[in-house]
C-alpha cells in the first residue's frame, strides 16, 4: 500500500520557532539570577544588571560580557574598502588568493637561509620577511640568498635596525641585477628608527635617513619602505590598545618626517605597513585589526590622505611574548588561534612564529608547520573566503568600537606627551606599559591567566628541545618579555637540582580520607606544584595520623602537603598536621579553610587564586632549591 504523501508547505508557512514566545533579556537576566543566588555568588541586595556580575575586562578596562543583543550599538563599520576601512583595506578582501603567507629568517648564515626560503617559497610562503645587517645576515648576501628567488612574484621585507639604507640599497640592486622593473618591485624595505629606539633607546635620529630613503623611491610605485611596528610595544607587556595608540603614534611621527621632507600626504601613507601582533585570543586579535584600520583612516582624514593611500596595509606575527620554552608544542595551538584571528580580522600578510621561535632558530619541522598552518587555515579552511566574516557581531562590533577609543586617548596622550619618540624618553610610554606588565604578571603568578603546559598541566617528564640561540639580540629600550619565563626560570632551577642530586626536589602529598575525598585537591596540589619542578609523591589513602607520619618518612621528602574535604580536614587535618610538624616537615594545604584548628601548623596554603609563584619559589627554598 502506497503511503499517503505529505501536504505539501509553502515557504511562507514556514514559522521554525514561531510557535515559541520571544525571549525577552529580562527573561534571562533572571534565570542568571537565579543561578548566581543558588551558588552564593549574587551579593545581597544587588541592583544592578546581573551580566555585569559576569563580565571580565581586559588589560584597557573594556568590559567583556557575557550577552550581547541589538541594544549594544556601535559606530557603522561601513563597506570593506571604504572609510573607515574597519571592515577591510580593500573591496575584495582576500578572497582572491588569500592574505600574503610571510616567513621570518634570521639565520646569519646565507647558505642555510637561502636553502629555507626556498623550501618555504616551494610549500606555500609567498613572500619573505629576512633579518640582515649587525648580528643578523650580512647585507652583502642577499644576491646569494635570493639566487633563485623569482623576487617580482615573491616580495622581500627587510629588518635592519640601523642599517637600514645600506640593505635597502643592497636589495634594489638585488632587483636590478635581475632585471625586475621598478614598477614591480614590491615588498617592504623595512626602515624603522622609531622601532629601533623603542627596543635599544636610540634610532629616532635615523628618521631623516628614513625619508630620504623614501624620496628617492619615486619609480617604484608599489614598494613600501616603512614598518610602523607596534609589536615593540606588545612585546614589553603592553595591552591591545597601548600596542595601537603606540602604533599610531609612531605613524604620525612618520607622516610628519616624510611630509618635512617635501612628499605629499598620500604618497607619504603609500610607504608605510604597520606591523602588529596577534595573540592567542582570537576575539580581541580580531578587533584589534578591525579598530587599528578604523584608527588609521581618522588619521588619514584629518591629514588630507585620499583613496586608497588612507587604508592601512597590515603585516600581522603571532605574538612572541605567548610563545614558551617548555611543552613548545602547545606553541602550535597559540599561533593557529592567533593565526585564525588575523585571517579573520583582515590581516593583509600573516607571519606565524615556529612553535620553537623561543628556543632559538626553527628547524625545518617547525618552519613546515607554521607555513601549513596558514596553508590550512586559507586552502582547506577556506577563512579568506568571506571578507570581514565577523562583521556585524554585537559583540566585535562592541569590542573594536571600545578597543578603539582606549587606544584614541591613549595615541592623545602620547601626542600631548610631544609625540612617541618624546614620549619614549620621558618614561611615559615605559612607565604605562610597566604598569601593565605589573597587572598581567599578577594575574599569571595567580594563574587566573593559565600558560598551558606551563602554570597549567605541565610534564616534567618533558624531553627538551634544543635550538641554536638566535643572534639577534637587542636591548636598552624597552623591555621584553614573554607571560611563561617566571615559571620557566623555576623549571630550570628544578633542572639543575635534578643534575645536581640525581632527583627532582619532591613533596609528599598526605591524601586524608577516601580517595573520593581527596582527588581533586590532589590533583590540584600536584598541578599546581609541577608548575614549579616539584615532583609529587602520592600518599594513597591515608586516616589517621601516624599512617601519615610513617609514609611521609618513607618518601624521603621534607616537605608535605595535605589534602582533602572540609570534612577531613575538620576530622584529620590538625593531628596529622601535628604528626608530621613533629617529624620538623614544612607543611602546606590544598585549600582555604577558615578553621583556625584546621589552619594551625600549616606554612602556606594552595588554593584558587593564591600567588602560585610565590608558593613555589617560598617552597623551593624551603627544599633547598635556590636560584
Amino acid at each position: 500500500m502506497t503511503p499517503p504523501s505529505a501536504p505539501k508547505v509553502e515557504p511562507d508557512e514556514l514559522t521554525l520557532a514561531g510557535e515559541f514566545a520571544d525571549a525577552a533579556r529580562e527573561q534571562w537576566q533572571d534565570l542568571v539570577a537565579g543561578v548566581l543566588r543558588k551558588s552564593g555568588s549574587l551579593p545581597e541586595g544587588h541592583e544592578g544588571e546581573v551580566e555585569q556580575l559576569l563580565a571580565s575586562r581586559t588589560y584597557d578596562g573594556v568590559a567583556v560580557l557575557p550577552l550581547y543583543t541589538a541594544d549594544d550599538t556601535s559606530p557603522d563599520a561601513g563597506f570593506p574598502g571604504l572609510p573607515p576601512f574597519t571592515r577591510g583595506g580593500r573591496p575584495e578582501g582576500n578572497v582572491a588568493a588569500g592574505w600574503d603567507v610571510r616567513q621570518r629568517h634570521a639565520d646569519p648564515d646565507p647558505a642555510a637561509t637561502a636553502k629555507a626560503a626556498l623550501t618555504d617559497l616551494e610549500n606555500g610562503v609567498t613572500s619573505l620577511w629576512l633579518v640582515v645587517g649587525g648580528p643578523g645576515l650580512p647585507i652583502r648576501s642577499l644576491g646569494d640568498v635570493l639566487a633563485e628567488v623569482y623576487t617580482d612574484l615573491a616580495p622581500v621585507t627587510l629588518e635592519a635596525g640601523a642599517e637600514f639604507r645600506a640593505a635597502a640599497d643592497e636589495l634594489l640592486r638585488v632587483h636590478a641585477d635581475k632585471g625586475v622593473p621598478a614598477s614591480e618591485v614590491r615588498g617592504n624595505l623595512g626602515a624603522d628608527p622609531i622601532g629601533l629606539h623603542a627596543r635599544t633607546g636610540s634610532g629616532a635620529e635615523l628618521l631623516g635617513a628614513a625619508a630620504e630613503l623614501v624620496g628617492g623611491l619615486g619609480g617604484h610605485p608599489d614598494l613600501r619602505a616603512i614598518t610602523v611596528d607596534g609589536t615593540p610595544f606588545h612585546n614589553a607587556g603592553g595591552s591591545d590598545a597601548e600596542e595601537l595608540g603606540a602604533a599610531l603614534a609612531s605613524g604620525v611621527a612618520y607622516l610628519r618626517a616624510l611630509t618635512e621632507a617635501g612628499l605629499d600626504a598620500d604618497a607619504a601613507a603609500a610607504r608605510l605597513e604597520f606591523r602588529l601582533a596577534a595573540t592567542a585570543d582570537q576575539f580581541l586579535t580580531i578587533a584589534k585589526l578591525r579598530a587599528a584600520r578604523r584608527l588609521w583612516a581618522r588619521v588619514a582624514e584629518v591629514s588630507g590622505i585620499t583613496g586608497t593611500a588612507a587604508a592601512q596595509r597590515q603585516h600581522v606575527v603571532t605574538s612572541p611574548a605567548m610563545m614558551t620554552q617548555r611543552d613548545p608544542w602547545v606553541n602550535m595551538l597559540r599561533t593557529t588561534l592567533a593565526c585564525f584571528g588575523a585571517g579573520v580580522g583582515g590581516a593583509d600578510a600573516v607571519t606565524v612564529l615556529p612553535f620553537d621561535d623561543a628556543l632559538g632558530l626553527p628547524d625545518g619541522f617547525a618552519r613546515r608547520i607554521a607555513r601549513n598552518t596558514q596553508s590550512v587555515l586559507i586552502e582547506e579552511s577556506k577563512l579568506a573566503g568571506v571578507i570581514d566574516p565577523a562583521g556585524g557581531s554585537w559583540y566585535v562590533e562592541r569590542l573594536s568600537d571600545e578597543l578603539a577609543k582606549a587606544a584614541w586617548e591613549w595615541f592623545t596622550e602620547i601626542e600631548r606627551g610631544g609625540g612617541i619618540v618624546a614620549a619614549l624618553d620621558s618614561g611615559l610610554v615605559g612607565d604605562r606599559i610597566a604598569g601593565t606588565w605589573a597587572a598581567r604578571g599578577a594575574n599569571i603568578a595567580t594563574r587566573a591567566d593559565a600558560i598551558t603546559g606551563v602554570s597549567e598541566f605541565p610534564n616534567l617528564a618533558e624531553q627538551p628541545v634544543v635550538r641554536e640561540r638566535e643572534s639577534v639580540v637587542l636591548g636598552g629600550g624597552l623591555p621584553v618579555v614573554r607571560y611563561a619565563e617566571a615559571y620557566e626560570e623555576l623549571r630550570d632551577r628544578s633542572d639543575r637540582f635534578l643534575a645536581e642530586t640525581g632527583a627532582r626536589p619532591k613533596v609528599f602529598l598526605a591524601t586524608l580520607g577516601p580517595v573520593a575525598s581527596h582527588n581533586a585537591r590532589a590533583g590540584f596540589a600536584a598541578n599546581l606544584l609541577q608548575a614549579g619542578g616539584i615532583e609529587t609523591v602520592d600518599g594513597g589513602v591515608i586516616s589517621d595520623a601516624e599512617t601519615a607520619a610513617a609514609r611521609f618518612a618513607d618518601s624521603g621528602a621534607t616537605v608535605a602537603c595535605l589534602c582533602g574535604s572540609d570534612k577531613t580536614y575538620a576530622e584529620l587535618a590538625e593531628p596529622v598536621a601535628a604528626a608530621l610538624k613533629s617529624t620538623s616537615a614544612a607543611l602546606l594545604l590544598a585549600g582555604k579553610p577558615s578553621d583556625e584548628h584546621v589552619r594551625s601548623g600549616v606554612d602556606e596554603f594552595l588554593f584558587t587564586g593564591c600567588d602560585a609563584l610565590s608558593v613555589l619559589r617560598s617552597t623551593l627554598e624551603t627544599l633547598g632549591v635556590t636560584a
